[in-house]
Parts: C-alpha cells; sequence; structure tokens
C-alpha cells in the first residue's frame, strides 16, 4: 500500500468512528466530559502556552495570520481550527502542515481506550468535536510545539477547548449566529464568548458593538485581565489595493508597522491582521516586534476558501461566508478589490443559518443567483432555498440546480453572457463553509 493510500485507509476508520459520535452542530453546555478525558490523557493542553481566539467571523483566518506570524520568529506552532474545508487533518496543523491521514488515526488510537471510560460516566457521551479536541491537545504535546494557537468551535464559555488558559485571548466581532445555542442577542452571545478571557490573560479585543464591548470589558475586569482595544491600542492605520491582497500600515501594541503586505483581500481581513499581530506582540510581552519577521509572517498568511480565487476567465471566487455580519464584509470585499461588470453567485447553505439575511446582502451586488445544496446533513434544501431566492431576487434572476457541480457550471454561463465586460465578469460561490470545501474539490484547489 503506498503512502497516500495507507492515509487514505487510515483516515477513513477514523471518519467511521467518529461518525457515530454527536455531528459538530449539536452541542450540550458543559465541559465535564472534556474535562475528565483530558485529565485522563494527562492534561496536555498545559504542556504549552495557548493562543486561544473566538468571535462570530475571522477566527480562522486570524488564527492562520498568527500561526504565520508566530513561525516566522522560529516557533513551532500548532494549530487548529474549525470546521475543515476538505479534510479532517486540517483541523491539526504543526509547524503551518496538517498532520497526515496516518498520524490523525494515531491520535484516534491514543485517546480511543479513555473514551469509553469517560462516556459510561456521563449523563451524554462525548462528542465529535470534544474527541477533536483531545486528539489535537495530545498532538501538540506530543510534538512537542512551542505555542498553540486554538480556535474555539462554538461561543467561548462552554466550548471544549476552554479547558485550555490561553496566555491571549483574541476575541474577534461579534454578531448574531448560532442563536439556538448561544442567545438572541449580541449581549447574550458576548457573554458565551467572554468565557475564554482568563485570569491574567492578555484580551485583544476587534472593534465591536457597544453591547458586546461592554460584556467583554466587564469580563476584563473581572478576571484582572490586560485588555488591548482595536482603534486605541491598535489599529489599522492605513490599507491600499496591492496586486493579490492589500498594502498596510498597524499599529501596534508596541509602535508602527509599515509597508506590510497582506496577500488576502477587504478590510475585514485588514482588521484581521491587526488583531493577529496584536496578539503575537502580546504573547511576546506586549513590545514592538521585529519589523521584518512581521511583514513575512504577513507575506507568507494564506486562507483557504476565504475570498479566494479558483479560477480566471472568468473569474470564481470561493468565500466561506455563512452569516449576514461574515457576507457583508464579503461582499464589500468583492466591491472594492475586484472590478467586475457581471457578478452570478452560486450559493448553498445550512439550514440553521439566516439565509434570507445573507441573500438580501447579496442582491444588490449580484447580477443573477443560482441556488444549489452542498454536501452537508445540515444544508438547506434547494427547493427551500430557491423560494427564498425568488423572494429576494425575482424568479427572473434565480437558476436552481440540484448539483454544485452544476450549480457551478451555470453560474460560469451566466458570468459569460456579459460580452461587453469580457474579462470583467466573476462567480462567486459562498453561502458555508462546506459550500466553500466542496466547490475547492470539485475545482480542484486542494
Amino acid at each position: 500500500m503506498s503512502g497516500s493510500e495507507g492515509d487514505r485507509a487510515a483516515l477513513t476508520r477514523v471518519e467511521k468512528a467518529l461518525s457515530t459520535r454527536w455531528p459538530e452542530g449539536r452541542m450540550d453546555p458543559t465541559l465535564d466530559r472534556i474535562r475528565v478525558l483530558v485529565d485522563l490523557l494527562g492534561n496536555p493542553q498545559r504542556a504549552y502556552p495557548v493562543v486561544h481566539l473566538t468571535g462570530t467571523n475571522g477566527k480562522t483566518s486570524t488564527a492562520r495570520m498568527i500561526d504565520s506570524l508566530l513561525r516566522s520568529f522560529g516557533l513551532r506552532v500548532g494549530r487548529t481550527t474549525s470546521p475543515h474545508l476538505e479534510s479532517y487533518t486540517e483541523r491539526i496543523v504543526i509547524d503551518g502542515e496538517p498532520v497526515s491521514g496516518v498520524r490523525f488515526a494515531e491520535l484516534y488510537d491514543d485517546v480511543a481506550p479513555y473514551l469509553d471510560m469517560v462516556d459510561a460516566k456521563q449523563r451524554n457521551p462525548l462528542s465529535f468535536f470534544e474527541v477533536m479536541t483531545a486528539m489535537e491537545f495530545v498532538a501538540f504535546a506530543d510534538a512537542p510545539v512551542d505555542v498553540a494557537v486554538v480556535e474555539v468551535g462554538l461561543g467561548g464559555s462552554w466550548d471544549s477547548t476552554n479547558v485550555a488558559d490561553g496566555q491571549v485571548a483574541v476575541v474577534l466581532p461579534v454578531a448574531i449566529d448560532h442563536s439556538h445555542y448561544l442567545g438572541d442577542t449580541v449581549e447574550q452571545i458576548a457573554t458565551e464568548k467572554a468565557g475564554i478571557i482568563k485570569p491574567g490573560a492578555t484580551a485583544i479585543l476587534a472593534a465591536q458593538q457597544d453591547a458586546a464591548a461592554d460584556v467583554l470589558l466587564r469580563r476584563v475586569a473581572e478576571v484582572e485581565a490586560t485588555v488591548a482595544r482595536e482603534g486605541l491600542e491598535f489599529a489599522v492605520l492605513d490599507r491600499r489595493s496591492a496586486v493579490d491582497g492589500q498594502l498596510l500600515t498597524l499599529d501596534g501594541l508596541g509602535g508602527r508597522y509599515d509597508d506590510v503586505f497582506l496577500p488576502l483581500y477587504g478590510a475585514h481581513q485588514a482588521q484581521n491582521a491587526a488583531c493577529a499581530l496584536a496578539a503575537v506582540e502580546a504573547f511576546f510581552g506586549g513590545e514592538a516586534i521585529n519589523a521584518d519577521l512581521v511583514r513575512a509572517g504577513f507575506a507568507e498568511a494564506t486562507s483557504p476558501g476565504r475570498l479566494e480565487v479558483l479560477r480566471t476567465s472568468p473569474t470564481v471566487l470561493v468565500d466561506a461566508g455563512h452569516n449576514p455580519h461574515g457576507m457583508a464584509a464579503t461582499v464589500a470585499a468583492v466591491g472594492e478589490s475586484f472590478a467586475f461588470t457581471r457578478l452570478v453567485g452560486v450559493v448553498a447553505a445550512l439550514a440553521d443559518k439566516d439565509v434570507r439575511g445573507m441573500l438580501e446582502i447579496l442582491e444588490p451586488a449580484l447580477h443573477s443567483i443560482v441556488v444549489t445544496e452542498n454536501s452537508s446533513h445540515r444544508r438547506l434544501p434547494v427547493d427551500d432555498l430557491a423560494a427564498l431566492a425568488v423572494g429576494v431576487f425575482g424568479a427572473d434572476r434565480v437558476t436552481v440546480e440540484l448539483r454544485l457541480d452544476d450549480a457551478i457550471d451555470a453560474g460560469i454561463r451566466l458570468a459569460e453572457e456579459d460580452i461587453e465586460g469580457i474579462g470583467s465578469s466573476g462567480v462567486l460561490i459562498t453561502g458555508s463553509v462546506i459550500t466553500a470545501g466542496d466547490a475547492r474539490a470539485l475545482l480542484g484547489a486542494s
């Protein structure tokens, strides 16, 4: 068996085992199970310092920037983000590379003997995400890494990653999402996310709505953390469009950083970069850090599936926007960075999201929309999505395709109908992280 075949076989075996557990979208708000599990494993999450991230949007991109910056300073970095785009192995990254399928299976085998022990003593069995969290922490301890960059799965206080105590806690913009678990007001959601700010930590706070900022600052005071706020202690001073990205001037905790090239699009990514820089400065003690290494770290940053160009002529973009707040940032970034005369949307979403809210934000930016389904068991059926789209766009602007590959082909055909604007037509594939991952696989971006 070749190495790639061995990877696939090992990964398939573990995927099958994990599929028997509660899926990622289901949550029981307690840390009891994961605490018992990591105790049995020797608390691997305490073997290294942690930079912990939460927020409604921007977590994965910011985590990847922090990872890239820390590695530019010569550190060995472990990173976990979720959900994955195409493979479970993307969730466990060491030295900038996902673990192999064989290593992923070894990590599962390391924790497997303890799972039944925990399950037998708890009201509910360990979930998929709890098992994954334990595997990630074990991987980083075994490597070993100098620092782990850890993205929460959902919320903060009750997220299984919160058994780790972040030396730096990054809270990206808080908005309405996952209301069935986190609450239906910004204050309630911010309260959950504030739970990752621990005593003595440094809290890096992105610009927030006033309601969220008040909650987060109360938490900082309660636990006697240190705080740094976007717009006060750090900021984006300037940004200009550049080929394949943007050129930034950043005001960090320790000083000013000029001529920073970020190969990602949009004001939201510039703000994520400011938060990433502040987090790394805080990790190193809050002083100015080497500007050349900062530039090198940002220049190497990537964020697949986040306004990523997959093809040209016409330009095909894929974006993981999955709620109105994120979709607004995507639409603004497309308008700023691409001079499209015709943009066609290809949209597949999950049933538990504010899909109408996303469609209403997309409508002014799109010439027409192709609605379809992604591969998730939580997907919104295409007929339901079509009904919502017709209500927002009108029937004459909506095309329905059951399969994503057919929907992409239809989107490209519609974009190519812009005869007068050759070279300025585009297709935006969006609506879910799952949609982004499916599209990347179909278009050979893996």
